[in-house]
């Protein structure tokens, strides 16, 4: 007799807060030399849909909103969490960081995407745009 292994379903990740966004993508982002953008799309109920990496140089990552934005809104992502490192520095956001998030959550919020937080690590520092009110 030929037997089949039932696997359960995996539960899906959700994303309730700044926290759980932080462990998420902690692991990767907190020990990397060069700088990385991770990008969480999320459903309606902040259910983790996909999770891309974009890589960048020592000092700077492209934030390619045209291709984020395709993506989500091929997935029906209404959330979206974006974060980056600073390999060599302190997690506080430049002013190029506010810049490109500001810009993110206008066009995002245009195609009815909210960007929950953007996240900022630094080794084991994170900086959070929710919570420091730039959100």
């Amino acid at each position: 007799m030929n037997r089949m292994a039932i696997k359960q379903p995996q539960p899906k990740t959700v994303i309730t807060d700044s926290k759980s966004a932080v462990a998420l993508f902690a692991p990767e982002l907190a020990s990397l030399r060069h700088e990385e953008l991770h990008v969480a799309l999320l459903d309606a109920e902040m259910r983790l849909l996909k999770r891309t990496s974009i890589p960048g140089g020592n000092s700077s990552v492209a934030m390619p909103i045209r291709a984020l934005m395709t993506e989500a809104l091929a997935l029906d992502a209404r959330c979206l969490v974006i974060a980056h490192n600073h390999p060599f520095g302190d997690p506080t956001p430049s002013q190029a960081d506010k810049a490109v998030t500001r810009h993110l959550a206008e066009i995002a919020g245009a195609l009815e995407i909210r960007l929950v937080d953007h996240l900022v690590f630094a080794g084991d520092r994170c900086a959070s745009f929710r919570e420091m009110g730039l959100l």
